[in-house]
């Protein structure tokens, strides 16, 4: 695990008629504030990274389809700089993953035809306020490629 990043089981409530996914809700320990909510659709074998937001916390979960997520740490009062964590998340890990501010970030899609992932973050979204680098041209201690181990 990477210090400051909370993985949270959610609940999925089946029925005859369909499912309700929960996500989360203003009286969660673990929510800080509300900024935007967003879907973001990533096509099997799609890499969407790298990306550090300066002040926001992400909360994501993916509400259709499977990903895999990946993180770095490189911030210097860190205890776990240097550290890279992946977790997969989908039907089978239905979680919500909070990752803080200055965590580099990144997902790859893993279902066909595509997966849909959710992130109710703290700030509205702001350009100015996010870096980005290439999923596979950096510093970044992590290749994307499928291992078969």
């Amino acid at each position: 695990m990477i210090e400051g990043v909370e993985i949270i089981p959610l609940q999925r409530i089946p029925d005859e008629r369909g499912t309700v996914l929960h996500m989360l809700k203003r009286s969660d320990p673990h929510f800080i504030d509300f900024g935007e909510i967003y879907f973001s659709t990533i096509y099997k074998g799609v890499v969407k990274a790298w990306h550090l937001h300066r002040a926001m916390t992400l909360n994501y979960a993916c509400v259709f389809g499977r990903i895999k997520l990946v993180l770095y740490d490189e911030r210097e009062d860190s205890s776990t700089k240097g550290s890279v964590m992946e977790t997969f998340l989908g039907p089978d890990n239905y979680s919500l993953v909070r990752i803080p501010p200055l965590i580099w970030n990144g997902f790859k899609g893993m279902t066909d035809e595509y997966s849909i992932v959710a992130n109710c973050c703290t700030h509205e979204h702001d350009p100015a306020r996010t870096t980005r680098i290439d999923p596979f041209d950096n510093h970044i201690p992590y290749d994307w490629a499928l291992r078969n181990h």
